[in-house]
């Protein structure tokens, strides 16, 4: 789907807040409200909308354990990485996996109670034979920067 000017205002004001009204996001696209969210529903149809979420400031919550670990399989076979990603799936404190080129496998971002609730977890995970062979844990001790926007602007073609 080939996305304009509109397109784009419309997505930026949805990841800024969700919760627009049909009038002000109208507004930001530049649009009378009917064909804003007519345009809206064709974004989510095609899949470049997927959800509207709430972010949760969770250390407001309960003191959590923000943990980055490498993992890398002992065999690189289709059947083996569909094994670990399963696993992943069906694990709730893995919030984040990403399967990367170079030196690992996988990132997976965890987030746990604290640090021996994570150690559990890794240990079963090691019980449940996914055929990891090495991993590393990477404590996170400050979060710098975290956005949830995407910068949609610097990432498209300059149109012409």
């Amino acid at each position: 789907m080939k996305l304009d000017a509109i397109d784009l205002r419309i997505l930026e004001a949805i990841q800024q807040n969700g919760r627009i009204t049909k009038l002000a996001l109208a507004e930001r696209a530049g649009l009378s409200p009917t064909p804003c969210w007519l345009r809206l529903r064709k974004l989510e149809r095609a899949g470049i909308v997927t959800g509207y979420h709430a972010r949760v400031a969770v250390r407001r919550v309960a003191p959590v354990a923000s943990v980055m670990m490498e993992v890398t399989l002992a065999n690189h076979r289709q059947v083996d990485f569909e094994r670990f990603e399963r696993a992943v799936a069906t694990t709730p404190e893995i919030v984040a996996c990403w399967s990367v080129g170079g030196g690992v496998d996988y990132i997976l971002k965890i987030v746990a109670r604290d640090i021996d609730a994570y150690q559990r977890l890794v240990d079963s995970l090691l019980d449940r034979e996914l055929g990891i062979d090495r991993y590393f844990t990477y404590i996170v001790t400050k979060t710098v920067k975290e956005e949830t926007v995407l910068p949609l602007e610097t990432l498209l073609p300059p149109s012409e």
